[in-house]
Order: structure tokens, then C-alpha cells, then sequence
């Protein structure tokens, strides 16, 4: 490598010491005469000029290609020490030690940029490769990876949000505060320097991992990095649409999926993002997209079966409901069932916690309230929440996971339930897999909230497409 260099400047170098004749140089020996002296040495002169003319635009393009060459070369060197054959964590035949031994050789036979190309293609498959391996063993209570924490950390995995302008200015803003809870992680961004809210005409969640990527040492903070699209989210008409919640300070405002956006009151002017990302295919999603283009889900291919009622029954569902790292609910219900004759209006219901059955009753442990925080303030805006729902299927794979911010409104008493001694509240979410429906109870002597009734509302759509059936 070192040797094909050296012959490309020392190139260079001759192009750039070649002899320059002057103006008049070349007109043929002896000849002086009147007619063809002149003539001769105009002639000459011409030739010269073209000759001229042509080497520097030869030490030019000597010049460009040895740029360029010195760049390959660059990417070759990292290309090279990062996917060598010796390497300890890479085990290669001595047909792939031979390719890339001739791949190395070649570099000069490749276009610009290709070395780049190279290892960046590389590195996304290799640490693919190793993230698949840190995933791969399951929780069997959750359903989700075990080791999810530890391929965030190993990727050296972060997040940040692009705010564009109407204009088309951007800007990228790291992100200052995360949680990783028991099964999504809660990413905030906050700080004094906030593009005008009227300006901004969306908002991009991305994932960021670095390029220059070793896994036997800490990932490089303010190297480049790669940059995986999770979300989109318009923020045109942000104020318009209804409100989520309050306190003294800000409103806040939800965006599905997940996003929740914080407003001065006063200033009407953004205070906080906050991201809420269930681990279901996070690391994926949050490193094998590109800038523009989400990660896309390999293609579900449905185990058939011959049950009259296959894919309604044999559900579990785990659900947290938190806020700052305190959880008011955590809660697993096995052995899920619905009936053909509960579907109706294109959904299948779900029933998790019954009106009529007391004893599947749940109380929230605590004052229920979403935690918010910037570098000056903070607060609590009360009945709001973030629930986590991770479903799986009779095989125990998800089937259906969520992560969003959710809030209790107050409601009238059920008609068709018991008479509870309390306010009754309600929270509700819906997306294009399913609904969540709950109702609570405020019970003033406990201070508590207990729930009475938890439905799951699933998509038949969704059904019909994960099992293969045709309900």
C-alpha cells in the first residue's frame, strides 16, 4: 500500500518537474529567411503553448487523482485494520483471505468513494452480526431479548431529534436525559436553544451509532456516526391539536407513536421532547435504518393451524404503567382468550380484568404523574403516565408492543357494572394494531386508584396477518 503511494506522488512529481520549453523554442535550425522565419517560429510558439497547456492539464488531473487516490487510500488503511483476516474476533477461510488480499490490490481499479462504501456496509453487517448474537437468548416472561441493555451499550447506541425548519434549516440536538426501564427506555431533550416553534415544520427521531466501531474498547463520542430514522412527526400544527396535559409551567402534547412534547405556557415556545421506545426491536430500529428510510421488519410468515378458534386464545400480556423510574403498575396475565362472537367493528375483544370479578382488581401504587425536567424547572403533571404493553402470542412472541404516554380523564359511572363508592376514571389508546380501554375507581379513604376493568381491543386485520386465518 505504502509502495503504491509512493509511485502515485512520485508520478506526480514528474508530471510537475517535466521540462517547459519557452515561446520560440523548436523552429528548424539554420533558417532565417523573411518568409518563412517568422511563420516558423509563430508555428512553433502555437505548438508549444498546446504543448504547455496540455501538461498542466495533466499535473491537474495528476494532482485530482493523487487526492483522490490518498483518500482511497485512507479508507482502505481503516477498511483494512477493521475487517483484516487476522483480526481475533474474524475467522476467515483462505479463499476469503485470498479475496481480500486481491480486493487490496485492486485499489486502484475502484471508482471514488468506494473503500467508504465498503466499510460502511461492512460495519453495519458486522455489528448486525454481533448485536443478533447479544439478542438472541429470550426472556420467556417477557417475550423480549435479556440482554437488551447490554447491546445498547455495546453499540454504543444514543439518540437525537432533528428539528427542520419550514425553510429547510436544520437542527440536530443530542440528547441530555435517558432511563432504560424494565421494558422501553425514556429518552428527554431539553436547553435554552430552541428554534421558534412557527418555524418548524417537522421533527426526525433517529438513532445514532458510531462509524469507527470496536468492540474491545468504549465507542467514540465525537466521531462520526451513523444515523438510523425511527419516527417522523409533523409539528405544523402542534397547538392545534388537542392538549394531553398541564401544570402551572407547561402543556404537554403527544404525537404517535410515543413522542411527547412540552410547552411553555407563557411563551407558547417548545420547554422539552421526551421518546418513549419499547424494546421490541429497538436496537434494529434504532441502527440498521439510514437517515431517511426506517428499518423495515423481515416479513411475518404465519404458523398454520387447523383450530376452529386459532389465534384467539393463549395470550399474555405484560403492562407497566411509570413515570422518573417510579412504576404504579407492573402486572403479567397469562392464559388470554376472546371468542369469535367478540369480534365486532373489525377488532376482537380482549377482556384482561373483569367489572363483575373483584378479585382481578389492581390498585396503582402511588400519586400517579408524569415527571418532566429542564435545566431550570421541574415538575409533575398528575394522572398522566407512560404505559408500556408488550402482548405475546400463544408462542410467546410479541405480538403487539407499545410505548406512550397516557393519561386518566374523568368519566360517568358504568351503566352495565357495579356501583363503586368513587370517581371513575378512564385512559385510552389506540393505534393501527389494537386499542387499550381502562377504567378506575378513585377510592378517597385509600387515596388510590384501583382498576376495575382492562380490555384489549386487537385489530382483526393484524390477526388474519399474523396467524394465517381469515376471521
Amino acid at each position: 500500500m505504502a509502495t503504491g503511494r509512493g509511485r502515485l506522488l512520485q508520478l506526480q512529481w514528474r508530471g510537475l518537474q517535466a521540462p517547459r520549453l519557452p515561446l520560440g523554442v523548436g523552429s528548424a535550425p539554420g533558417r532565417t529567411g523573411f518568409r518563412n522565419g517568422p511563420c516558423i517560429r509563430y508555428a512553433a510558439g502555437c505548438a508549444t503553448l498546446k504543448q504547455h497547456a496540455r501538461r498542466e492539464r495533466h499535473c491537474e488531473r495528476a494532482s485530482a487523482d493523487c487526492s483522490v487516490s490518498l483518500d482511497s487510500f485512507i479508507w482502505i488503511r481503516i477498511y483494512s485494520t477493521a475487517f483484516s483476516p487476522k483480526r481475533s474476533n474474524w475467522k476467515v477461510n483462505s479463499v476469503e483471505k485470498t479475496a481480500v488480499t486481491m480486493n487490496l490490490l485492486s485499489v486502484e481499479d475502484k471508482e471514488a468513494g468506494y473503500w467508504k462504501k465498503e466499510y460502511i456496509a461492512k460495519q453495519i453487517a458486522s455489528v448486525k452480526a454481533a448485536l443478533a448474537q447479544v439478542l438472541k437468548p429470550v426472556n420467556p416472561y417477557t417475550g423480549l431479548p435479556v440482554k437488551t441493555k447490554e447491546a445498547l451499550r455495546k453499540s454504543g447506541l444514543g439518540w437525537v431529534i432533528i428539528l427542520k425548519e419550514k425553510s429547510g434549516k436544520e437542527y440536530m440536538m443530542e440528547h441530555v436525559d435517558l432511563s432504560v426501564n424494565d421494558s422501553s427506555v425514556t429518552v428527554v431533550w431539553y436547553g435554552k436553544n430552541w428554534p421558534l416553534l412557527a418555524t418548524l415544520s417537522t421533527l426526525d427521531l433517529c438513532g445514532v451509532t458510531p462509524v469507527f466501531m470496536d468492540r474491545s474498547k468504549t465507542p467514540m463520542k465525537n466521531g462520526p456516526r451513523w444515523h438510523s430514522l425511527i419516527a417522523k412527526y409533523n409539528l405544523s400544527n402542534l397547538t392545534a391539536s388537542t392538549m394531553f396535559g398541564c401544570d402551572r409551567l407547561i402543556r404537554i402534547f403527544c404525537l404517535n407513536p410515543g413522542l411527547l412534547v412540552g410547552l411553555w405556557k407563557r411563551e407558547e415556545e417548545l420547554a422539552f421532547v421526551m421518546a418513549n421506545l419499547h424494546f421490541h426491536h429497538l436496537v434494529e430500529r434504532s441502527t440498521l435504518g439510514s437517515a431517511t428510510i426506517p428499518y423495515e421488519l423481515p416479513p411475518h410468515s404465519p404458523l398454520l393451524d387447523d383450530n376452529p378458534e386459532y389465534g384467539l386464545h393463549g395470550y399474555q400480556l405484560h403492562v407497566d404503567m411509570h413515570s422518573g423510574g417510579i412504576f404504579y403498575l407492573c402486572g403479567t396475565f397469562r392464559n388470554l382468550f376472546t371468542k369469535k362472537g367478540y369480534i365486532e367493528n373489525g377488532y376482537a375483544k380482549l377482556i384482561v380484568i373483569s367489572f363483575k370479578n373483584n378479585t382481578e382488581h389492581l390498585p396503582l401504587i402511588g400519586k400517579v404523574g408524569l415527571s418532566w425536567r429542564t435545566d431550570i424547572f421541574d415538575g409533575c403533571i398528575k394522572s398522566c403516565s407512560i404505559m408500556d404493553i408488550t402482548l405475546l402470542d400463544e408462542y410467546g412472541k410479541p405480538f403487539w408492543c407499545f410505548s406512550s404516554p397516557v393519561c386518566m380523564r374523568s368519566s360517568p359511572r358504568p351503566s352495565d357494572g357495579p356501583n363503586f363508592l368513587g370517581q371513575t376514571y378512564y385512559v385510552d389508546y389506540m393505534d393501527s394494531e389494537g386499542k387499550v380501554h381502562v377504567q378506575l375507581v378513585w377510592i378517597e379513604e385509600t387515596e388510590e386508584y384501583f382498576i376495575v376493568n382492562l380490555v384489549l381491543y386487537l385489530s382483526i386485520a393484524k390477526i388474519n396477518h399474523w396467524f394465517g386465518t381469515k376471521y
